[in-house]
Formats: structure tokens, C-alpha cells, sequence
């Protein structure tokens, strides 16, 4: 799927109501998604036991 099929199926599940910005914000989140994947494809991603001490690193207890 382009990226203009990517957004063109965004704009028509949101409601008709929604603001620029709300669009503005989940083009960006989808963007991001596509990122992720797209470095994932490429073999970019991290290793999961690098994510979780990542993760441990942010959270206190």
C-alpha cells in the first residue's frame, strides 16, 4: 500500500468531525509506525533483551 492509500484509509475511519490536528497527529503516529517497520525490513530493529533493560532503565520503583 502507497503512503497516499495509507492516509487516504486513515481519513475515512476517523469520524467527519475530527480536527486538523487529530489528523495531523495520526498521520504522524502512522509515519512512525511505518518507520519501525521499514528499519525492521532493513534489519535495524533491536534485540528484545535490549528493549527490556531499555525499559528497566526508565521505570523506578
Amino acid at each position: 500500500m502507497s503512503n497516499k492509500e495509507l492516509v487516504s484509509d486513515l481519513l475515512t475511519r476517523l469520524p467527519d468531525d475530527v480536527s486538523l490536528q487529530e489528523i495531523a497527529r495520526e498521520v504522524e503516529f502512522v509515519a512512525g509506525v511505518q518507520e519501525g517497520l521499514d528499519q525492521l525490513d532493513r534489519g535495524e530493529g533491536i534485540e528484545i533483551d535490549q528493549v527490556e533493560k531499555m525499559i528497566e532503565s526508565w521505570t523506578t520503583e
